[in-house]
C-alpha cells in the first residue's frame, strides 16, 4: 500500500511538471509571437493567428486593420532583408463545409486591397519598396479552441484594378 501511494504521488508530480512545462511553452509563444484573445470575434482571432504565423516566419507586423476610404488591409508586414512590404488578407472559415477560405478573395476584393495598399504606400512615402499580396487562410470550427489548419499563400494575387501598380 505504501509503494502504491508513493508511485501515485510521483505520477501526480510528473503530471503537474508536464502541465507546467506546457504552460511555460504557451507563455513563451504568446510573449514572442503575440497572444490570441479567446473572447474576440472570429475574424479578429483569425487575424491574431495570422500575425503570429507571419512573425514566426520572420516578418515584422507594422499595421493591423489599416483602413481608409479606399478599403481595408488586415495586416501589413515588413520583411527586412531583402526589403519587402507584404499586404495580407486574412480569411477565417468557421464552418466545415467544403471550400477554401481564399476563394472568397475575388477580383473586387483584390482591387480594393490594391487601392488601399497604394494609398498606404503613398501616405507613408514608401512607393519605391517592392511589395506583394498574400492571403492567410484559416479553418477554425466553432467548437474548437484553436484553428485546425492555417495556410499562408505567398503572392496570392497581383495588383489589380485601375489603380494597380508594379511591385
Amino acid at each position: 500500500m505504501g509503494t502504491q501511494s508513493l508511485f501515485s504521488r510521483i505520477r501526480k508530480q510528473l503530471a503537474s511538471v508536464a502541465n507546467g512545462r506546457r504552460s511555460i511553452q504557451d507563455w513563451y509563444v504568446d510573449r514572442r509571437f503575440g497572444s490570441i484573445d479567446p473572447t474576440a470575434p472570429l475574424g479578429r482571432r483569425g487575424e491574431q493567428v495570422a500575425a503570429r504565423e507571419l512573425r514566426r516566419k520572420g516578418l515584422q507586423i507594422i499595421a493591423e486593420s489599416e483602413s481608409d476610404r479606399a478599403g481595408e488591409i488586415d495586416l501589413i508586414a515588413l520583411r527586412k532583408k531583402p526589403r519587402l512590404m507584404v499586404f495580407v488578407e486574412v480569411k477565417t472559415l468557421s464552418t466545415t463545409r467544403p471550400g477554401h477560405p481564399a476563394d472568397r478573395v475575388d477580383e473586387n476584393k483584390q482591387a480594393r486591397i490594391t487601392r488601399a495598399a497604394l494609398r498606404y504606400l503613398k501616405r507613408k512615402r514608401l512607393l519605391g519598396i517592392p511589395c506583394r499580396f498574400d492571403v492567410v487562410a484559416i479553418w477554425w470550427p466553432r467548437e474548437e479552441p484553436q484553428p485546425t489548419r492555417i495556410e499562408h499563400i505567398e503572392s496570392a494575387f497581383d495588383a489589380t484594378g485601375v489603380d494597380s501598380f508594379f511591385a
